[in-house]
């Protein structure tokens, strides 16, 4: 049994990790939190190569949210990943929730990348 939260999250995202891999064609979205900001990231794994990021810690997309934890927060950055991956031409991705359940912010960032365009 895991030690803690953090141990069981590790524990989820080394399996999911064997069976998940980004590459040219399809890239992984890595979403990872804190308990102030939201992060994701278009992962080429094949190269090691960050292909497009967004999160509530740039200017520009935590402009005009109340707050940067919400679910509001979430969506916003999972609206904006998806924007930047349809212009850089990325449409289908592998999703890789890092470990962390889906459920709450975690699905709403992946909802809002599915609305903007991505392919999941």
């Amino acid at each position: 049994m895991a030690k803690s939260k953090n141990d069981a999250r590790l524990k989820r995202h080394r399996r999911l990790r064997r069976k998940v891999a980004g590459t040219q064609n399809r890239p992984r979205l890595q979403i990872s939190r804190s308990l102030h900001h939201i992060y994701a990231a278009l992962i080429d794994d094949s190269k090691g190569h960050t292909l497009v990021t967004a999160s509530t810690r740039q200017k520009d997309v935590a402009e005009g949210l109340s707050s940067r934890t919400g679910i509001a927060a979430a969506k916003r950055v999972g609206e904006i990943v998806g924007r930047r991956a349809k212009a850089a031409g990325i449409g289908p991705v592998v999703f890789d929730t890092n470990g962390l359940k889906y459920h709450g912010r975690v699905a709403a960032l992946a909802q809002a990348a599915r609305d903007a365009g991505l392919e999941f």
